[in-house]
Order: C-alpha cells, then sequence, then structure tokens
C-alpha cells in the first residue's frame, strides 16, 4: 500500500461525503460507510449507518475541506484528520475519520465533527 496513493483516494472519498450528490443518495452513502459505521456529529448526536441512509440522507449543506492529513494505523486502517467550513452554518469543524479497507474498498468505520473557533 503507497501511502501518498491511500492519502489521494481518502481525500477524495471524503471530499465525495460533502458533496450533495453523494450526502442525498441512499446508494452511495451506504458504499462508502462500513455496516458498522459509527459517528460523533458536532451536534453532539451519535449517528450508525442507517441514520445516515434513511430519506434526506446526510442534508445539504455547503462545505470546504482543508489541511488534510492522513496516519496509518494499521494495514488496511488509516485516520484522517482534516478541518470543514461549513458555509451554511457559519462554522468550522475539526473532523477525523477511520477508514478500513473492506470488500476491495475504502469503508469508513468511525467519523467525529467537533466545532472550533480557530
Amino acid at each position: 500500500m503507497e501511502l501518498e496513493s491511500v492519502r489521494e483516494t481518502l481525500h477524495d472519498l471524503e471530499k465525495k461525503l460533502l458533496t450533495p450528490e453523494t450526502r442525498t443518495s441512499p446508494e452511495e452513502i451506504s458504499l462508502l460507510l462500513a455496516d458498522e459505521f459509527f459517528e460523533f456529529g458536532s451536534s453532539g448526536t451519535v449517528f450508525v449507518k442507517k441514520d445516515c441512509i434513511g430519506e434526506g440522507g446526510l442534508g445539504v449543506r455547503k462545505m470546504t475541506l482543508f489541511s488534510f492529513e492522513i496516519k496509518l494505523l494499521a494495514p488496511n486502517v488509516v485516520l484522517t484528520t482534516y478541518r470543514v467550513n461549513d458555509e451554511i452554518r457559519k462554522q468550522q469543524t475539526l473532523r477525523s475519520s477511520i477508514w478500513k479497507y473492506i470488500d476491495d474498498r475504502w469503508q469508513m468505520v468511525f467519523h467525529q465533527g467537533t466545532p472550533t473557533t480557530t
């Protein structure tokens, strides 16, 4: 596994999860989130996969991802960290995700969003 290639792939997948087309598509979300996925949302709410693939999906927001980094945790398990600027909520959040290579594709198993003022 070449780390730079993994970084590029996961960066693209994280950006994809911010697009309205993906956020409103239960099929796309289902492919990207592992069955055991859970999230600590920036609102303080805990979500699981079925919460994300219901009617309306993840909801549409205008968000920009920046300061993206990765750290290899184990073979085929990667931590991503980055910041998101949410233009609708007028808020920045620190984000972290754990991705695992499952069934020949990367799937997110955990995500956390933490509001920040900087």
